[in-house]
């Protein structure tokens, strides 16, 4: 997900309304422990909906949270999964505009308990939301027609390439800091649309997502990887200001699956071959 899934996500949004999030039950697992009637589930913590841990997130920014065969999966929404489990509840997934991520507004308005979507942990961001321990390392790709003669992003510069990048990411913002004027896209599938239909000739958006788009070979085919961009980011899941039992609910989940070979078997399920640095507990 970065100015938060540009590299992850860019929308002028209008302003919404709570109304306006789909909501999609994820497939997770649930414990008989929670009771229908409280919304006061395991460790104390308060819930916004009897019984339900509810995600906001921002569909669809594969492999951290996309619609597949009906239901919504990803990297993201089993880490997640993890904690509904430890609170006896379920999962449900609310799909919102990414926007609202940086600003909390859907946690402040009681809509959702916690938002996982791919998001990069800034000092800005954290003005406005609490966030968890890292739980991913997130480096950006640039990516390329197969044939286009791009070798970097320096190199895109240099020719003048139109370039795009999700809106309201941090991968958008850094190439706007690299002196590009990046066609803005609402999500991670009309990235790649762009450069599918020539719109734009290179993107840049989180390396995962690239991953996931060429393990398709059609994709494989059509594109290359020009360049893997170490922007130092990391990703967390976030919750409202002050909603300590979540957090370290939250930060509890991604320490056992550390610990116990959890994460692993997800990030090998999910992104593709495990990467040590990836459960690096230091902070963004």
């Amino acid at each position: 997900m970065t100015t938060l899934l540009g590299s992850r996500r860019a929308r002028a949004l209008a302003a919404v309304t709570a109304a306006a999030g789909l909501a999609l039950v994820a497939g997770c697992t649930s414990s008989g422990n929670g009771s229908s009637a409280s919304r006061t589930a395991a460790g104390g913590v308060e819930l916004v909906k009897a019984g339900r841990l509810t995600t906001c997130t921002h569909l669809p920014y594969p492999p951290f949270q996309s619609e597949i065969d009906g239901k919504v999966q990803g990297f993201d929404v089993s880490m997640i999964d993890l904690v509904a489990k430890n609170l006896g509840v379920r999962q449900q997934i609310v799909d919102t505009p990414f926007e609202n991520f940086k600003t909390g507004a859907f946690l402040n308005s009681g809509e959702c308990d916690l938002a996982a979507a791919g998001m990069t942990i800034t000092a800005e961001r954290k003005k406005n939301v609490d966030f968890s321990d890292p739980y991913f390392d997130a480096t950006q790709a640039l990516l390329v027609g197969r044939n286009s003669g791009i070798t970097s992003l320096a190199d895109a510069k240099a020719k003048k390439v139109r370039l795009g990048a999700q809106a309201q990411t941090t991968g958008e913002d850094y190439v706007s800091k690299q002196g590009f004027d990046p066609v803005s896209f609402e999500s991670s599938d009309a990235v790649l649309s762009g450069l599918r239909t020539g719109q734009v000739k290179a993107v840049v958006i989180d390396y995962p997502v690239v991953q996931g788009w060429l393990k398709d070979k059609a994709n494989a085919n059509a594109f290359r990887i020009a360049g893997d961009i170490n922007t130092g980011e990391q990703y967390g899941f976030t919750v409202k200001k002050g909603n300590t039992k979540l957090l370290a609910a939250v930060n509890k989940a991604i320490a056992d699956a550390k610990a116990d070979g959890t994460y692993k078997k997800l990030y090998e399920k999910w992104i593709g071959p495990y990467d040590a640095s990836a459960a690096s507990p230091a902070a963004s």
